[in-house]
């Protein structure tokens, strides 16, 4: 197991039944998303609030939505993980029931308990490409490349293809207009 946060199952065969489920619920129903939230310097009350250096916050998170209908199947995947927290998303529309969704965002539980565990135990489906390309994006910002232009460049490329989209010509010419005077400006993506 990679880590001790992960729950044991009392004999091997519970253990890898679960293992299963939590590794097919998550190919099936998970998503490994890397987004950049705008955090550049701004004017409070009484102060500016310096922002981040690229004008950018790297934001990582793995998570599963589910229906009220189903979140004991959240509340088993948190319990299994034993980090992470479960948000509702309340529902006005024309659904008849609100979303919820198990998150994990914190970067030390993604690289010590989601990371490992999705490395040692392998999804089937080109989810898995998805989560390698997350890994990748979470240990660069663990290395600091968020922190320089050059770094939010080479996490954009990656992000650019996560997720089934196509490549993103957007996204793709940060690196292709970025000077080393000038805020990066994602706003348009």
């Amino acid at each position: 197991m990679p880590s001790k946060k992960v729950s044991h199952a009392d004999n091997q065969q519970e253990r890898l039944i679960k293992i299963g489920w939590v590794i097919g619920f998550t190919d099936g129903e998970g998503c490994f998303s890397v987004g950049f939230v705008k955090q550049a310097d701004r004017i409070e009350k009484h102060r500016i609030r310096r922002g981040y250096k690229t004008g950018y916050q790297i934001f990582h998170e793995f998570a599963v939505t589910q229906g009220a209908k189903s979140l004991q199947s959240l509340r088993d995947l948190q319990q299994f993980f034993g980090i992470g927290k479960i948000y509702i998303n309340t529902r006005y529309d024309n659904h008849k029931e609100h979303l919820y969704r198990y998150v994990v965002r914190r970067r030390e539980d993604l690289l010590n308990v989601i990371i490992p565990f999705f490395r040692q135990y392998q999804m089937r489906t080109a989810k898995n490409n998805d989560f390698k390309k997350f890994a990748r994006c979470v240990e660069l910002v663990k290395k600091g490349y968020h922190l320089k232009f050059s770094g939010i460049n080479k996490i954009a490329k990656i992000v650019s293809t996560m997720n089934r989209q196509k490549t993103r010509n957007k996204l793709i010419k940060i690196p292709r207009d970025y000077t080393p005077n000038s805020k990066i400006n994602l706003e348009k993506i």
